[in-house]
């Protein structure tokens, strides 16, 4: 009888260790190779910074979470293989920001993935691809954005230009010829009535593909456009504001992503007065946001810029859902964190947040800033940085859901 009793008891103990020994694993699917690593390491860096808080907090489960990654290498057929790889592994959870076309790839396969593994579901957490489609006739139970997108960043952006009395009456839009810079397009169209403003003309190019953007500051010069908005990056963005200056082009800039490191740099004074809207801004909500500042550069060496804030705060909300969802059977239960999930509220250094269960976006406050030198904190070691000049509630900057979203939840 003992024998039988102690049998039984081994194997509870077993069973036990088990259900604890299983760690909770988080796929970043990330660009961590290549020309446009410098971004994916950016995410890697804000990623690994709530991971590292989540661990010093207990972990979950009783154990430390595993973060795992995989080089997407920058393009949609290296982050499905990926995909396939932090499955085989394991992975529960599903982190990817750079480029809205590597989102879309992923997550089609998280999309199939689910359907063909009812019970093992993963999850997509956006940190970064802006394209409405994703929260629009892609959207799903499975996937879920945290960062803006083109009509949150437009409507942000011009009503602090406007409220500045620096928009003027006429807007030149100029973007890059893919999902992003049409949606940016049509965002700037859109607000053209709430701004006050006449878009002049409009142009759409190839994505880091141009090399002298003269001919198309001629146009822009011959619109006689008050400013001009554009959601380009990296040398699209650089480049377009070089050729502004050496063309003599008095518009001012709206972006979107002039907070990237190295534009202030390259750009020079030429980007003295610009605007850029943006997720988070190290002054913009006084203590709170600096404090924040603080300790995110005391734990990775800088200040967060960029797509970092956002990331953080992306995944302290998961974070903070996480650690009411207890573990089934030794792990995580998907669905019942995803239906945790799209009811979160979370409050980030700039206000209140919350994800909307229409569509999985997550309403966050948005900052717009100005190219200053009486900014506190400075950019890429110049004597500029982007100084606050708005900061809008969640709900003040939030737009509506898409029509075309159709969630579907799992009964």
């Amino acid at each position: 009888m003992s024998r039988v009793r102690n049998t039984v008891l081994a194997s509870a103990v077993a069973v036990g260790a088990s259900a604890q020994a299983a760690p909770l694993k988080i796929g970043l699917v990330e660009t961590l190779s290549g020309s446009q690593a410098s971004t994916g390491l950016m995410f890697k860096t804000a990623t690994r910074y709530v991971i590292d808080q989540i661990n010093a907090a207990g972990g979950w489960n009783g154990e430390p979470v595993q973060l795992v990654e995989y080089d997407n290498q920058g393009g949609p057929a290296g982050a499905s293989d990926k995909v396939k790889a932090a499955l085989a592994d394991g992975v529960q959870l599903i982190v990817q920001g750079s480029s809205s076309a590597v989102s879309g790839q992923i997550t089609e396969d998280v999309r199939k993935y689910n359907l063909r593994n009812p019970g093992k579901e993963v999850v997509f957490l956006n940190v970064g691809g802006e394209a409405l489609e994703l929260t629009g006739d892609k959207c799903h139970f499975y996937h879920f954005r945290f960062n803006p997108n083109a009509q949150v960043r437009v409507k942000a952006l011009v009503s602090a230009m406007k409220q500045d009395k620096v928009l003027g009456g006429k807007v030149y839009s100029i973007n890059q010829n893919y999902s992003w810079g049409q949606d940016m397009q049509a965002a700037i169209l859109a607000n053209a009535g709430a701004g006050g403003y006449q878009v002049v003309g409009e142009t759409l190019h190839d994505v880091n593909k141009i090399q002298d953007f003269a001919p198309y500051v001629n146009k822009i010069a011959e619109s006689k456009a008050d400013t001009v908005i554009t959601g380009n990056w990296s040398n699209d963005l650089l480049l377009l504001m070089k050729a502004s200056k050496a063309g003599g082009l008095r518009a001012r800039f709206g972006t979107t992503f002039l907070d990237q490191p190295g534009n202030i740099a390259n750009a020079g004074e030429v980007a003295l007065g610009a605007y850029v809207v943006h997720a988070f801004n190290s002054d913009a909500n006084g203590k709170e946001s600096e404090q924040f500042a603080e300790d995110y550069k005391s734990k990775t060496g800088h200040y967060p810029v960029y797509v970092e804030g956002q990331t953080v705060f992306g995944l302290q909300v998961v974070a903070s859902v996480l650690k009411g969802v207890k573990a089934q059977n030794g792990k995580l239960n998907t669905n019942t964190f995803a239906k945790a999930l799209e009811t979160a509220k979370f409050k980030t250094p700039l206000g209140e947040s919350e994800m909307r269960a229409a569509d999985h976006q997550l309403l966050l406050p948005i900052a717009v800033s100005e190219v200053r030198k009486d900014a506190r904190y400075k950019a890429d070691n110049t004597d500029m940085g982007f100084k606050t000049v708005r900061l809008f509630t969640a709900q003040e900057a939030a737009a509506p859901v898409q029509a075309s979203c159709k969630m579907q939840r799992p009964n």
